[in-house]
């Protein structure tokens, strides 16, 4: 969704509206304060002291151009009013996702690695199956995910690939994309904007509620967030998963310890 801007210029410090002028904007507007002449050299000490004193709220601060750019964020009131459409979002996230990946699995004929499921996906960086279509889908193999765009409706899901057969794990930026480009939640019961801002505001304010929690992931050091009513599975952590690996490498070629970042596409 658009905003609309209120763009203010600014001549002088007394230009600039109050911590409690900017507040008491809506979502709906973007605020843009131009800073011109000597006003300039204080731009970047009003942008610091406006990020700490408005909570809620994004700053940004150009670093070439003389402006600053501020808008409101998602409201903890506005999260806790929409929880039940948020939870559906996250638990037809993840239902999807399962959906499609097993998709493009039998499509071509991959041997899944259930508890790791990277390991398989690895495999298609390597050749022209990385990017691909199968049914009404357009896939692309990269990093921990797997992308998928529907070829019409434009609806687009970021798959993760590293949680075992869990497949609802929610990244704000890859959620919000979801639930923004999903013809079938529109018109949307709330407005959104900020795609990995709100989508952060979001994650973190429904496990407060206990309506999303942690989950682990099978990569060292690295968690994820899942809707809380779903079905659980299983999922391996990286030190369970480098002694069924260590024992199959040594089966095959007798080679030194396994190396786990190595098999992950990782240097270190």
């Amino acid at each position: 969704m658009d905003r609309t801007t209120h763009t203010i210029t600014i001549k002088s410090i007394d230009q600039i509206p109050t911590v409690d002028e900017i507040k008491s904007i809506s979502r709906e507007v973007a605020l843009t304060l131009i800073f011109e002449g000597k006003t300039n050299k204080q731009r970047e000490q009003i942008g610091q002291y406006l990020e700490y004193a408005l909570s809620g709220f994004q700053v940004l601060i150009h670093t070439i151009d003389p402006e600053l750019n501020v808008v409101k964020l998602i409201t903890d009131k506005e999260i806790e009013d929409h929880q039940d459409f948020f939870e559906q979002c996250a638990k037809d996230y993840g239902h999807l996702g399962g959906q499609l990946v097993f998709m493009l699995v039998d499509k071509l004929d991959l041997n899944l690695n259930k508890d790791f499921p990277l390991d398989t996906f690895n495999e298609l960086k390597q050749d022209d199956r990385q990017i691909g279509t199968v049914g009404e889908w357009r896939y692309f193999v990269h990093g921990f995910h797997c992308g998928f765009q529907h070829l019409t409706t434009k609806q687009c899901i970021e798959v993760p690939l590293t949680f075992g057969l869990e497949f609802g794990d929610l990244d704000p930026y890859f959620f919000m994309k979801f639930i923004l480009s999903s013809p079938g939640y529109r018109p949307l019961p709330i407005p959104l904007f900020d795609e990995y801002a709100d989508g952060l505001r979001i994650i973190k304010k429904m496990t407060a509620l206990g309506k999303f929690e942690e989950i682990p992931s099978n990569v060292p050091g690295h968690t994820g967030i899942a809707v809380t009513d779903r079905e659980k599975v299983e999922i391996k952590s990286d030190l369970d998963l480098e002694k069924i690996f260590v024992k199959h490498i040594e089966e095959i070629k007798k080679k030194p310890k396994f190396n786990l970042w190595k098999f992950l596409g990782l240097k270190r």
